[in-house]
This record gives C-alpha cells, sequence and structure tokens, in this order.
C-alpha cells in the first residue's frame, strides 16, 4: 500500500512542528438537500432585500464549502438544483436582481464542484442558442456586482456552442427589422468572445473556454479561425505587460490560444503554430514579472509544440506491464510466471520528420524549468514529458540530457527544482529508459539533501520535496529488478531524508516516498519495519525524528552508517542551531550501534573541524565532539572495558585543547562568542561526566575562567541566548566541582572552596542584573563538599539579592534565580535537625530559610514587561514545597505549625489570583503538600476539611488554567477561617480585575458563596471582619484597594450585606467609610475615585448618622477638582436616589433629581459649588466649607 504524492507548492522554509492534521469528519452524502431546496424557494422573497439576499448567498456558501474536499457528493443533485436555478433565469418575469441571484448560486455550485463537470448540466438544444445569447448581450460587462451572470452565461453559450448544426442555419429564421441588418449568430458569439476576453474579471477564463468550443467547430473554422487568431496575434503585439490593461489583455488572449491548440484537431491548428510561436517569442514573456502570464506562456507554447508532432504513443518507452496492483499480484503469481513484461523497443526504422519550430519550443519549456516560480516550472515540466512522448528515442534522449543539466551545482535552487519535477514527469510516462537511471539516480541523491545557505537561512526545501516525489514516481515506473542496482542508495538516502530533514513537509515526502517504493517495489530493506516507524505523523515532530526515530531505524545495520555520515557532513554544520544541536544529541544515541566506526571516523572528523573557520560548523562539531565521547565513555563503563578501548591518547589530547586552541585564536569574543561559549560548556560538563583524567591539570583552571568569564559577562549576551548560555555553564560548572575539587571523598581541596565562594558572593552584589542571576545559579549548583563550613554565609548572601530596594526593584530575574538556589542549596546539603547552620539545614537555620521564602511572596513588582513579580512569586512557591516535602520526609518536627499555616495560606492566595499561569502552579504546589504520600507534612491546617474540598482525584482532572474549573473550588476555602484572609485578598484582586474570563467566574464564585451566608449574622459579621481588615492592610496599596472597591461596590449592589443595613449605624458602615474617605484623600487616581464614588452610592443603603456622612462625602466630591469625576458623581447619585428610593422624602425628590441632571458639573467650579450647596440644603446635609489653605491671608 503507497500514499499517494503531489509535488509541493509551497517553497518556503516552513518548519510546522505541531502541526496537528485536520481531522475533518469524512462526509457520506449531500446531507443539505432539503435546506437547499428550501433556500431556493426562499428566492423570490429575498432578493428584493439587499441584507436578506447576502444571508441568504452566504448560507449556501456555508453548505457548498463543506464538500470542498469530497466534491462528488453532490452530483446526484446537481441536476435538481441547476434546473431550479436556470428556471429562474430563464423565467420571463424574473425581476434582474432575483436572475443575478440565481447566477450567483450557480457560481457558488460551479466553484465547489468544478466548472468542466458543471457545463453538461446546461440545457443545450438548438432553442437554448438565442436566449443565452440575447442574455449575455443585455450584460453590461462593467458592472462589478454582477461578475458571476456574466461568468455563467459564457459557460452556458460554450455549451450550446457544440449542437451538431451549422449556425448559419440559425440566421434563415431571423427576419431583419425594417431599417436594421442583423448580425449572424456566428459574428455575434465572436463579437461577445472577443470582448470578453479583455475583461478583467472572473468572465475572462470563461470566454476562453468559449472561444475554444466556438473557433474549433466545423462550421466556424474554416471562415473565423483565421480572422480570430490574427486578432489574438495583433492584441498580443500590441499589449505591454508593463501595464495593467496589457496584463488582462495578454492573459485573456493566451488562454484563448492554449485551449484552442489543446482542443483543436492537429491538421486544422499546425497552419498556425509557427506564426503564433514567432508572435509568443515577440512577446518575451520570461521578461515579464508577471507569473500567470509566463505559466500561461508555457501552457501555449507546449501545446504549440505538441501541435508540430504527430500524436502518437512513442514505440521506445519503457513500459512497465500493467500500472495496477492487483494486476501485478496476478503476474507474480506461480500460473503466470512464465509472463514476461514488455520490453522497451526501439523505432529507428520509423521516418520521423521534425519540425522545425520543435527545437524552440524544447528550448523555452527548458529554461521555463529555471523559472523563479513553481507554477512555471511544473508547468514546464510537463510539457517537456508530453513532448518527449512523442520524439524519437534519440532527440527524446537529448531532451533527457538537457534535463540533466539543470541538476548541477552551476545552477540555482530554481533550476534543480524544475529539473526534478522533469525527471519525476519522464519518469511517470516511461521515457527515461532504464540505461539513463545510473546517472539520473546520482543526481537525485545529491537533490535529496539538496540545500543552500542564504544569509541567516537556506533555500532547496522544494528541491528536496520535488528529488522525493521523483522517488514515488520511479517506484511506479519501473520493474524491481530495473531499480535493484540503486535499492540501498536510494533507501538510505530516504530515510536520512525523512528523519533528519529540517523541513516537515520534506520529511513527510520522504516518508511518503519510501512507503510508496516498498508497497510498489518490495526491494527496500526492512521496509515494512520502518513505514511503520517514521509514518507520516511520527515524522512531524523535529526533535522525535532526530532523538527517537533516528535510534529505533539505526537498529538496521544497512541504514546505520548513511545516517551517521550525513549528520556528520551535513547537520553537524548545519545553518540552523537547533538542528546542530539535536544532531549532536542524535549521534550520542547512535553511538551505541557503530562505537568503532564512531572511535576511528566520526570522533577525528569531529575533531578536525572544531577549528574550521565557519561558526557553525565550530559550533556543531564541538556539541557533537562533547555528546559522542560522553556516549562512548558510557559505553566503555557499561562493558566494563577501558576508555582507551575507543579514545586514544591523541583524541583524548585533542579533546583537551579544544578551549585553548579557541582562546588562543580570541573566538570567544564577538557574535559568535556566545556560540563558542555554550558549546565549550557543554564540552566542559560531557568531559567532565565522561571522567577525563584531567584532575590537577592546567585546563581545568581553563575551564573555570572560561565559566567565571561566560557568567561574569551575561548581560553582554543577546536576550535570546541568555538563558541558555546561563544554563549551560552552570551545568558545567556543577560537573567540574563534583569531579575535579575534591581532596578526599566529600572533602573539598581548600584553595578551591576559600577562593570560589568569596568570588562568587561578591558578584550577587553586582549593579549588572544577569550577573547576579548567574553567580546565584552558580552557588546552587555547587556539590555539598563544597558548601561544608560555608552554608550560612551563602544563603546570607543569597537572601540580601532575594530583598527588594529601591535601586535593585526591577531585578526580577535575579531574585527569582536566588530563590531557585536557596532550595537547590537546602536539597544538597540536605537536614540535620542537630547540626551547626554551616552544615546543614538545621533548627537553627530552617526559619531563617523560611523567612525568605515567605517574604518574596509578596513581591508583586510591575514594570514595562508587566507583573515580573510572577517569576518570583513562582519561584518562591516551588522552593517552599521543594523545602517542606524535604523536611517532611526527614526531619518533620522542624516545621513548625505557624509556618506550615503561613505557607498553605500564601499558596491559598497565589490559587485565587488572577494570572491563570501562577494560579495552576499555586493549586499543583497546595494539592501535592495536602496529598504528599511519602511522608504527611503536618500542621496543615483544616487537613480533614480540605481532603473533602479537594480530594486527590482534583490533582489529575481539574485544569486550574481555567477560571470557570478553578474558582469555583478555591471559593470554598472562605468558610475555613484560617485561609479566609488570604483567599480573600486574591479573590478581591481577581473579581475587580480586568480579564472578562477572569472576572466572570470568580464573581460567580464569590457570590455563589455569599449568597450562602447573607442570612446568617455570625457568618457574615466574621466574614465583613475580615474583609475590612484586607481593606486596612491594603491602605493605599493600589494594586488591592482598587480591585477592593470594586468589589465592595458589587457586593452592596447585589444585596450582600442587607442584614446589616437594617441595624442604625452598623459598626460595618462606619468602619468602611472612614477607610474609603482615607482610601481617596488627596487622590488624583481617576479609576481609583470612580470605584469610591460606586461604594459610596451603595452605602446609602445603610441608615442611621453614617447615611448623612455618606451623602456629605458624595457632595465633596461634587465640586472635585476633576470635571470628569464631577460628572460621573452627580450621574451615579443620579441613579443611586432612582435606586432607593426611601433615602429622600418625595417633596424634595424631583427638585434634586432636575439639579442633578440638568446642571452642567464640568462648568467653573464657582458655579457648580452654587448648584451642590443647593443640593446640600434639599438634603439636609451641611454646606462644606472651603478650608484655606496654610499660610493663606
Amino acid at each position: 500500500m503507497a500514499l499517494s504524492y503531489d509535488p509541493a507548492v509551497n517553497t518556503a522554509e516552513e518548519e510546522a512542528e505541531e502541526d496537528a492534521p485536520a481531522h475533518g469528519t469524512a462526509l457520506e452524502a449531500f446531507g443539505e438537500s432539503e435546506e437547499t431546496r428550501a433556500l431556493f424557494g426562499r428566492l423570490q422573497a429575498v432578493h428584493g432585500e439587499r441584507r436578506a439576499r447576502e444571508v441568504a448567498q452566504e448560507r449556501f456558501r456555508v453548505i457548498m464549502d463543506k464538500y470542498q474536499e469530497q466534491p462528488h457528493l453532490l452530483d446526484p443533485h446537481l441536476e435538481w438544483m441547476v434546473t431550479s436555478l436556470l428556471d429562474i433565469a430563464q423565467d420571463k418575469t424574473s425581476p434582474g436582481t432575483l436572475v443575478h441571484l440565481a447566477f450567483k448560486f450557480l457560481y457558488i455550485i460551479t466553484k465547489v464542484r468544478g466548472y468542466k463537470i458543471f457545463l453538461r448540466l446546461f440545457p443545450h438544444e438548438v432553442a437554448d442558442v438565442q436566449p443565452v445569447l440575447d442574455m449575455i448581450s443585455e450584460q453590461n460587462p462593467t458592472d462589478h456586482e454582477t461578475w458571476e451572470t456574466r461568468y455563467m452565461l459564457l459557460l452556458w453559450l460554450s455549451m450550446t456552442c457544440l449542437i451538431p448544426f451549422d449556425l448559419s442555419r440559425l440566421d434563415g429564421n431571423l427576419g431583419a427589422q425594417a431599417g436594421q441588418v442583423q448580425m449572424p449568430i456566428m459574428d455575434r458569439i465572436l463579437q461577445i468572445a472577443e470582448s470578453y476576453l479583455l475583461v478583467s474579471d472572473k468572465a475572462r477564463d470563461a470566454a476562453a473556454v468559449l472561444v475554444s468550443r466556438f473557433v474549433t467547430r466545423p462550421d466556424v473554422k474554416q471562415r473565423k479561425m483565421a480572422g480570430f487568431l490574427d486578432w489574438s496575434l495583433s492584441t498580443l503585439a500590441h499589449s505591454s505587460f508593463h501595464t495593467i490593461e496589457g496584463v488582462i489583455a495578454m492573459d485573456g488572449t493566451l488562454q484563448a490560444l492554449a485551449q484552442i491548440f489543446k482542443h483543436g484537431k492537429r491538421e486544422d491548428c499546425l497552419p498556425y503554430a509557427t506564426v503564433v510561436l514567432q508572435c509568443l517569442d515577440n512577446c518575451r514573456l520570461p521578461e515579464s514579472n508577471q507569473t500567470l502570464l509566463r505559466k500561461l506562456g508555457m501552457k501555449l507554447v507546449q501545446r504549440l509544440g505538441l501541435t508540430f508532432l504527430k500524436p502518437k504513443v512513442a514505440a521506445w518507452r519503457y513500459q512497465r506491464g500493467s500500472r495496477s496492483l492487483a494486476a501485478n499480484l496476478q503476474l507474480s503469481a506461480p500460473s503466470q510466471s512464465e509472463q514476461k513484461l514488455p520490453v522497451a523497443t526501439s523505432d529507428r526504422d520509423e521516418d520521423y520528420d521534425v519540425p522545425e519550430g520543435v527545437e524552440s519550443v524544447i528550448e523555452q519549456l527548458l529554461g521555463g524549468l529555471k523559472d523563479r516560480d513553481t507554477v512555471v516550472r511544473w508547468s514546464a515540466a510537463k510539457g517537456i514529458g508530453r513532448m518527449a512522448g512523442r520524439l524519437p528515442q534519440e532527440l527524446a534522449d537529448d531532451v533527457v540530457g538537457s534535463v540533466l543539466d539543470c541538476l548541477s551545482f552551476q545552477e540555482t535552487d530554481k533550476a534543480w527544482h524544475g529539473g526534478c519535477l522533469a525527471l519525476a514527469e519522464l519518469g511517470r510516462r516511461g521515457l527515461l529508459l532504464p540505461s539513463r537511471l545510473p546517472e539520473v539516480v546520482t543526481v537525485i541523491l545529491r537533490a535529496v539533501t539538496y540545500e543552500e545557505k542564504r544569509g541567516a537561512c537556506s533555500v532547496g526545501a522544494n528541491v528536496r520535496d520535488a528529488a522525493c516525489y521523483v522517488c514515488w514516481a520511479f517506484a511506479r515506473a519501473y520493474d524491481p529488478q530495473e531499480l535493484a542496482p540503486f535499492v540501498a542508495a536510494l533507501a538510505s538516502a530516504l530515510v536520512v531524508a525523512s528523519v533528519f530533514d529540517r523541513n516537515v513537509n520534506c520529511r513527510r515526502a520522504a516518508s511518503a516516498a519510501f512507503q510508496e517504493n516498498v508497497g510498489r517495489q518490495g526491494t527496500f530493506p526492512h521496509g515494512i519495519d520502518i513505514v511503520t516507524t517514521a509514518d507520516y505523523f511520527a515524522v512531524g515532530n523535529t526533535a522525535n525524528c532526530f532523538q527517537v526515530i533516528s535510534v529505533s531505524i539505526a537498529s538496521f545495520p544497512e541504514y546505520t552508517q548513511p545516517m551517521i555520515d550525513h549528520l556528520l557532513t551535513m547537520k553537524v554544520s548545519h545553518w540552523d542551531r537547533v538542528i546542530r544541536e539535536l544532531s549532536a544529541k542524535a549521534l550520542h544515541r547512535l553511538a551505541p550501534w557503530a562505537p568503532e566506526y564512531f572511535a576511528t571516523h566520526v570522533l577525528p572528523a569531529l575533531l578536525s573541524m572544531t577549528l574550521s573557520p565557519d561558526l557553525h560548523t565550530r559550533h556543531g562539531a564541538i556539541l557533537a565532539c562533547a555528546e559522542v565521547t560522553y556516549a562512548l565513555c558510557k559505553l566503555a563503563a557499561q562493558k566494563d572495558r577501558p576508555i582507551t578501548d575507543y579514545l586514544d591518547e591523541k583524541m583524548v589530547q585533542g579533546l583537551r585543547q579544544i578551549h585553548q586552541q579557541l582562546s588562543d585564536r580570541h573566538l570567544y569574543r564577538g557574535l559568535g562568542g556566545e556560540l563558542m561559549r555554550q558549546a565549550v560548556c557543554v564540552l566542559i560538563e560531557k568531559l567532565t561526566l565522561s571522567r577525563m583524567p584531567f584532575k590537577g591539570d592546567p585546563v581545568i583552571d581553563g575551564w573555570q575562567w572560561l565559566i567565571d568569564d561566560t557568567l561574569r559577562n551575561l548581560h553582554l549576551v543577546s536576550s535570546q541566548s541568555r538563558q541558555r548560555i546561563k544554563d549551560t555553564a552552570v551545568s558545567a560548572l556543577a560537573a567540574v566541582c563534583s569531579e575535579y575539587y575534591q581532596k578526599e571523598p566529600r572533602e573539598a581541596s581548600p584553595a578551591i572552596q576559600e577562593v570560589l565562594i568569596p568570588r562568587y558572593l561578591v558578584e550577587l552584589q553586582s549593579p549588572e542584573e544577569m550577573v547576579r542571576c548567574g553567580f546565584a545559579s552558580a552557588l546552587g549548583a555547587l556539590p555539598c563538599f563544597l558548601l561544608q563550613g560555608r552554608l550560612r554565609q551563602v544563603l546570607d548572601g543569597l537572601s540580601v539579592v532575594t530583598r527588594t530596594s529601591s535601586k535593585d526593584m526591577g531585578f526580577a530575574e535575579a531574585r527569582r534565580d536566588s530563590l531557585r538556589a536557596i532550595a537547590r542549596i537546602c536539597q544538597t546539603v540536605g537536614v540535620k535537625a542537630e547540626a551547626a547552620p554551616d552544615e546543614a539545614v538545621c533548627r537553627q537555620n530552617v526559619a531563617q530559610v523560611y523567612t525568605i521564602l515567605l517574604g518574596c511572596m509578596g513581591d508583586y513588582t510591575t514594570d514595562s514587561r508587566g507583573d515580573v513579580g510572577a517569576w518570583v512569586r513562582e519561584a518562591a512557591m516551588t522552593s517552599l514545597m521543594d523545602l517542606t516535602l524535604l523536611l517532611a520526609q526527614t526531619q518533620p518536627a522542624l516545621i513548625e505549625a505557624h509556618v506550615c499555616e503561613q505557607v498553605m495560606c500564601r499558596v491559598a492566595q497565589q490559587a485565587s489570583e488572577k494570572i491563570d499561569r501562577l494560579r495552576a502552579h499555586a493549586a499543583h504546589v497546595f494539592l501535592t503538600l495536602l496529598h504528599f504520600d511519602s511522608s504527611p507534612v503536618p500542621h496543615v491546617p483544616h487537613r480533614k476539611e480540605l481532603e473533602v474540598l479537594f480530594p486527590r482525584s482534583d490533582v489529575a482532572t481539574v485544569n486550574w488554567n481555567a477560571a470557570s474549573q478553578a474558582f469555583p473550588r478555591i471559593t470554598q476555602l472562605l468558610g475555613l477561617p484560617t485561609y479566609r484572609y488570604h483567599v480573600l485578598l486574591g479573590l478581591a484582586v481577581s473579581v475587580g480585575g480586568l480579564t472578562k474570563s477572569t472576572v466572570k467566574h470568580s464573581t460567580q464564585s464569590f457570590f455563589e458563596y455569599m449568597k450562602g451566608i447573607q442570612q446568617d449574622p455570625q457568618a457574615l459579621g466574621s466574614f465583613s471582619e475580615t474583609l475590612l481588615q484586607v481593606f486596612e492592610d491594603n491602605l493605599l496599596n493600589d494594586r488591592v484597594s482598587v480591585s477592593l472597591l470594586k468589589t465592595l461596590d458589587q457586593m452592596l449592589a447585589n444585596g450582600c450585606l442587607d442584614i446589616f443595613t437594617k441595624e442604625e449605624n452598623h459598626p460595618f458602615c462606619v468602619r468602611l467609610l472612614a477607610l474609603c474617605k482615607e482610601e481617596i484623600k488627596k487622590s488624583k487616581d481617576i479609576q481609583k475615585l470612580r470605584s469610591s464614588i460606586a461604594v459610596l452610592c451603595g452605602m446609602v443603603q445603610f441608615c442611621g448618622d453614617v447615611r448623612k456622612k455618606v451623602l456629605l462625602q458624595l457632595m465633596l466630591l461634587l465640586c472635585h477638582p476633576f470635571p470628569v469625576i464631577r460628572k460621573a458623581t452627580a450621574s451615579q447619585v443620579y441613579e443611586m436616589v432612582l435606586t432607593y428610593s426611601g433615602v429622600l422624602s418625595a417633596d424634595v425628590l424631583d427638585e434634586v433629581m432636575a439639579v442633578l441632571s440638568d446642571t452642567a458639573w464640568d462648568a467653573e467650579l464657582p458655579v457648580v459649588r452654587e448648584q451642590r450647596n443647593h443640593l446640600c440644603d434639599l438634603l439636609g446635609v451641611p454646606r462644606p466649607q472651603l478650608v484655606p489653605k496654610p499660610g493663606a491671608h
């Protein structure tokens, strides 16, 4: 079984790694038949109104678009659909808009099913000619709204032209009116066709179809063909592809000529072919920048060439017997074994007279193979195939030779692509004889891996794709015995392309070609196993191909060495960094399949490449050296063999010298220095893990200098590379320290310890954030023996970095990395309850560590990047979890109850806040601490209630990223007193936030909880007390207070606190009013002031003296210095008066509302103040008095 395959048209270097396949449900029938009938039935009613007309049209388009992939399902229904719509169009009483709408519907069907199928359904009786001709004559070619009508009518007219009667007979039935001469139908049709070949819309294409059918009629060709061709050539001669009008005219004319020479009889077209070819040459279309014109030129040229040559099948062509798999299987059966397939025969004895124009045609087609656009090259390739099939064997072989000349390294990637397409066409048609296969296969093997670097990227994906198409075509074209000598090379090349090509389309093309060869040829080694492993979907992910599929295929010895060689020669020096890194990892994984080959050939070759002048080659070679060396050392250890079995002294010295050679040549500097530093750090790590005998060697000092220098200069590295370089340097440091800095087992070399740690601690105070990040991470990676006796010093140094001060407020990444380092150090040194604080985590220093971590849970720093404090909080949560679980497993007694409570509450707060990613991480930490299996975390508050609220199943099933799933669960914590304060603090930020989904779901969940307690005075009192405490603790903290005011506004508006409004001067209202006044005092924050106005308006529900104080506060805001606040206050107070009817007495209500609505509150303050004072009198509130400014007289 083999997949069908078409060459890709897209030539862009695209990499869609996670390119999910479209799993559209395959349709079985046209299921909207009844809806379509109803839609057609409503056309009479909707055609008059533009909106209804467009709705009906759009609905029909949606229905039809479903069948773009399976248009044949429409076939049983096409006849009644076309009949229904044409009945409307032919009805003399139908308004113009209805007729045009019917033709729009017909065009939508044509677009899906294709006009060739559709043409057969048009009525084409003699009686239809005149009405259709009259309808098209009445159309306005410049009306851009009705082009579908003209398109369909021209197609219909092209069908009626096929009536088997002389058209001149129809003229006899038409009596000329007095004083008028009636134009013959033949002339009318030709005139219409010529006029529509020059229009700018789709009707031009239909006019070309009409011309090809009309001019080639027996009666018309005698009288009109020569005249039309003269007109066409004159149009081409007088048109220029430099103007829009010229492009349109040439497009229509070329389409018409190509169709005529395609559909016309050879003997009719031959007399004109030479003249048309000469005119086409004069047009100089290859110089045009119009792709469509060059493509049409190619189509016309090949049709002219086919006209010159007699239409016969070349007797010399190669034939494979039957193209049917079933027939081939029958031929291979025992009873048929004596049958022989036909062989190629020579036709040298045949008398071939090749016209002169053929050479020019073939020359133009060969030039078309090098065109800059794929569609032109593809058209030229098909033309080459068609022409070669009619040529004598010697001439056809010359054409093959010319095509092969396109595939030389002097040619561009365009020529390679065109050449591959042409070879595939020639092979598919049996025109590439087996004698040419050695030469062809050689160039195709080069094309499968063709890649040419251009600046920062490369070209050649289209060439590789087309080369795979050639391999696919050969699988169908040749017998297995013909391809047998090339099986090993082709199979290896296709496997390499399907696994290691950078472009996902090329990998899939190679996979399809390999599968086709397995199915058709049956000679590819281990074909079924590989097809199963490297199928269409498996090769979609690059990392999976390099690291998984390649290893699986390497187990077959036929492919092992070709894959290794390809990585070594092509991919290790690839221009794409990701491919180089994946290639190094792939070589690491392939080493166990051919360790001797790696030791004797691969590693020496890589070592020689490490000093290449090309940066990419150097980088890839160093990475590959690191990975291959490590793989060979692991293999030696597994087999209990000395490393010298794989690496001789020369190789070890070569690896040792890489750093010094690069340093001597100053290759760590400049732009390339980033890649070199990263590569050498990986090399250092892998050589150290390989336990190279370098202890005490000066090279270790060189490595240490490189690591320190890299970390010290991280701020000079490009932002996209910083994290990667920092991680590799830190990993290298950890490996070097563990291997080379131990004096005795578990004992540090004093000289190193006394120098290294103080130096790193000093760097933590650097004014550059990235330097702090690098050295904090480095301290976190140090092994236990280096930290012994220095733990307190290191923790103190890192704790300073975690603190926020005015000068390093924005150093969030440094704080994040310091927290990670602290957690890693704690895990490295371990826990010993009674140990000294310089040796391990113990009773004396555990509180200090928790203080540092919990302190960072309140980091809400923001800058131009947004909430950068979220990185710190996330790292703090992870570190708290790691430390707490470590203590729970080793010394649970060190976890104090109040510390555990703080940890759980702070994490719960983050789980109720507005950032989805942070909320999900907090929920993960919370549930991990709650459900930790090895040793339960002690002192978790309300553990039993939590286990009911958050069952173990929630860990895997709930998506905490989704607000709709997270908030209904997290709001349940409001019922637990210990967690209420922190959860309410987080929820207030979410409910009063900006993100629509977060606000919606958090608000719903919050008020669902409030509904359950609003009739319970005790529960509500406790809740409101916590709420006010949150407000008081976060006064003037805009991040919380503004959101909290919005939350309070919604609570008051939704009646959550109605139970308090019945009590005069309820303490909640009194305290809330005091907090609001304090919050907005001297504030210039518009958003905060607006929110406070809404809260104050909601507080008038409370009775007693507090209401007067609230109204007084609102009156003060009516004279706020900001006009926008005065207007907002007036508007809100107006709504308040309407909403809470009991606030004002009926006798002043109308006047208050009139003052509020009629006053221009954005006017000058003295005018506004007068109206405000009048309102105070009406409301019974003392007029506010102006307070003189200090120092004023």
